[in-house]
């Protein structure tokens, strides 16, 4: 997991923020349009990143469930081997 210092910014951030006007300043139209794209963007990857989230523990919960019914089946066949290399005879002496 990463983790990011400060608060994310938000899309609704994005679009609320005003600039002052300047003399030969930006042209607010261009300003504001890119500003709603890239809120718009913004938004894309946050759904984007919360699907993943999703799909990631979905996968994670469907490998525990699959160990835990596996767990047996691993530990039966651990105890066969090693009882197939046990022999009566055989010893530290």
């Amino acid at each position: 997991m990463l983790y990011r210092v400060g608060q994310r910014i938000r899309s609704y951030q994005v679009r609320a923020k005003t600039f002052g006007r300047r003399w030969r300043g930006l042209d607010p139209d261009e300003v504001y349009a890119y500003l709603r794209q890239v809120a718009d963007e913004l938004d894309r990857v946050l759904r984007s990143e919360s699907i993943a989230r999703a799909e990631a523990e979905r996968i994670r919960q469907g490998l525990r469930q699959w160990q835990s019914r596996h767990t047996p089946c691993y530990r039966a066949e651990q105890e066969r081997r090693a009882a197939a290399t046990r022999t009566p005879n055989r010893g530290p002496w």
